[in-house]
């Protein structure tokens, strides 16, 4: 009868470890990353009675839980990638909100237009050159202001790396912590802690949601944890910081560090927030800083030029109209000597939405875009002859070493630095400076067909002139010594160019002279209206709104790729999460049912004891009889 009884109390024991088990199921079916538990029996040795074996009952083997390796690194897999789309279509949505909000660049542009038109118009009124001004100054305002979104999306990117590498390294330790319980849990040979490795896979799928990682299973039953190109984050109880430190040349930007060595890791991050973060500045915010910019300077190159060519209202040349910020270079902290490098626009036209690195290697110099690309320069690099790439010019001084280098934003700062140079509204030159005529007694066919300023600055740009022809092929100015003219080719000297149409005929005579109703004129107006579509950029085929129009379609494509991208990425971690959850998850249904088995197979446990002390007790009735 004992062999009965103990038979029914094992039963009785493993019941209730399965009812402990199927509670402990219902109680997290909640709860994030909880794997189901399930109880595993065996059947104890049997007795040899004669010719045939006797059962003497179940012993429970292990609880384990419902895993699967290869689902759940599916899912931290998916976790990161969605964590990663979930960031970038975040920050692309609000670059694009800035980019559509009231500073509308191109909004300030036609209202601007608008305004100069009306000078053109009137452009001796005085109330339609206030206008004027007031809208340079709020294109001016757009400008920096986008800039300086642009610059508070930066920021707000910098605290994001910084608070995402703090949660990264909260969790790379609390993953060390668990992983030396796990292994001494293990060692103690009392089976799976299966509520310990769900602590511990959360935590990966969390910290995979952070940062792209690489999880390899130690034969310890640890897990190590690495990032980037195999910076280790966790290696058995022992856990490695990150860090942020300031970029080498531009201290207000941060990069990712591994925090022991200081190994700078940015370039090796590829997922979840954290490597979100870091594309989304490299490849979408600084691109778009580089061609507000870009479009700033050629706003303020086209219009000035024109400007220049024109008189304002007190008899001058007209000056500078906008200024606009100046190329950025910023030496790399490591430098060790005392090279300098000044970085000048020269061309418009050939400027790029890059950024460049310039290096000396103790005998020359190189430039290389910052995706690493080689980059082509001519010239010495001296004030006479500098070096020239990409429309810009270098001039390197000073002591170089081997190794220094300097880091050249061409337009970075343009947008900021953009403001109107004038405050006098008496100043807009909206003249043209020369009038031109021909002789009333000219015998021949040639008329004036245009004059424009190639040198404003020449000294003898408003003095009188006079053109005689001495032939039909030859002619003099101010007396001075025959030249010989081409039909169709412009006749210049001091600081204009004078175009004729027909055909001059000996002593026939034109002259050129300092525009004497420059109040009432609109000659320049005129040209300073065409700059609204002229091409500037990309060797004269891209105007300032089509650039601009470029920025608004590239941020526009970057964040409808984003969005895409996350509703993607959801999909497929909603797939892996509900496969996952397949093999793992807590049903209730199946508990309610494992529940009422294992009550009812406890009850009969509990018979089988009962039986086995009724019988016990009739034994001994029986020889006490």
């Amino acid at each position: 009868m004992a062999d009965l009884l103990s038979t029914g109390v094992s039963g009785l024991l493993a019941s209730q470890i399965g009812l402990s088990t199927v509670s402990h199921n219902v109680a997290n079916v909640n709860t994030d990353g909880y794997s189901r538990q399930l109880v595993q029996f065996n059947a104890r040795p049997a007795q040899g009675l004669g010719n045939f074996y006797v059962g003497t009952g179940v012993n429970t083997a292990a609880v384990q839980r419902a895993y699967s390796q290869y689902l759940n690194t599916a899912l931290w897999t998916a976790a990161s990638d969605q964590g990663r789309a979930a960031a970038y279509q975040s920050l692309t949505g609000q670059l694009n909100n800035q980019l559509s909000g009231s500073t509308n660049l191109q909004t300030s542009l036609d209202a601007f237009y608008g305004a100069l038109n009306d000078v053109s118009n009137t452009p001796s009124d005085a109330s339609s050159r206030g206008v004027l001004l007031a809208r340079a100054n709020a294109l001016s305002s757009t400008f920096q202001s986008l800039s300086g979104q642009f610059n508070q999306l930066g920021a707000q990117v910098q605290r994001q790396l910084g608070d995402t590498v703090d949660s990264i390294n909260s969790d790379s330790q609390s993953i060390a912590k668990l992983n030396d319980q796990i292994r001494t849990a293990y060692a103690s040979g009392k089976g799976e802690p299966s509520d310990l490795l769900d602590q511990r896979d959360a935590l990966v799928k969390k910290i995979s949601s952070e940062v792209g990682v690489t999880v390899v299973p130690q034969n310890d039953h640890t897990v190590s944890v690495f990032v980037g190109n195999g910076q280790a984050l966790v290696n058995g109880a022992n856990a490695y910081a990150l860090s942020t430190a300031p970029n080498a040349y531009d201290p207000s930007k941060l990069e990712v560090v591994a925090k022991d060595s200081g190994m700078v890791l940015t370039g090796q991050i590829g997922g979840g927030t954290l490597g979100a973060l870091l594309d989304f500045r490299s490849n979408v915010l600084d691109p778009a800083q580089n061609q507000l910019g870009r479009a700033a300077v050629a706003m303020a190159s086209a219009f000035n030029a024109q400007h220049a060519q024109g008189m304002d209202l007190n008899g001058a040349m007209g000056g500078t109209f906008f200024n606009v910020g100046a190329p950025q270079v910023l030496g790399n902290s490591a430098n060790q000597g005392g090279g300098t490098v000044n970085a000048s626009i020269t061309d418009v036209g050939a400027l790029t939405t890059k950024d460049y690195v310039m290096k000396y290697d103790g005998s020359a110099w190189s430039l290389r875009d910052t995706a690493g690309n080689s980059v082509a320069m001519t010239g010495t690099g001296t004030a006479a002859d500098p070096f020239k790439a990409d429309g810009m010019s270098f001039v390197v001084g000073g002591a170089a070493s081997a190794g220094d280098s300097f880091r050249i934003q061409p337009t970075s700062a343009a947008a900021a630095g953009f403001s109107t140079a004038i405050t006098d509204p008496n100043k807009i030159a909206a003249a043209a400076p020369l009038v031109a005529a021909k002789a009333s007694g000219n015998t021949g066919s040639g008329v004036v067909n245009g004059i424009s300023v190639t040198d404003p600055a020449n000294a003898g740009l408003l003095g009188s002139t006079n053109i005689v022809f001495t032939s039909p092929t030859t002619y003099t100015i101010n007396g001075g010594a025959a030249q010989t003219y081409t039909p169709g080719q412009p006749i210049s000297a001091n600081g204009w160019s004078l175009n004729l149409s027909g055909t001059p005929a000996a002593n026939d005579s034109f002259t050129v002279k300092a525009n004497s109703n420059a109040r009432g004129d609109n000659g320049n107006a005129l040209g300073l209206a065409k700059v609204a579509n002229l091409g500037v950029l990309d060797n004269g085929n891209t105007s300032v709104g089509r650039a601009y129009g470029q920025l608004t379609s590239q941020v526009g494509s970057a964040g409808s790729l984003a969005k895409d991208a996350l509703t993607t990425q959801n999909s497929v971690y909603q797939q892996a999460l509900q496969t996952q959850q397949g093999v793992s998850g807590v049903n209730i249904d199946e508990e309610a049912a494992s529940l009422v088995r294992y009550q009812q197979a406890y009850q009969a446990s509990a018979q089988v004891i009962s039986t086995a002390n009724q019988i016990f007790s009739a034994l001994l009735s029986a020889v006490h009889g």
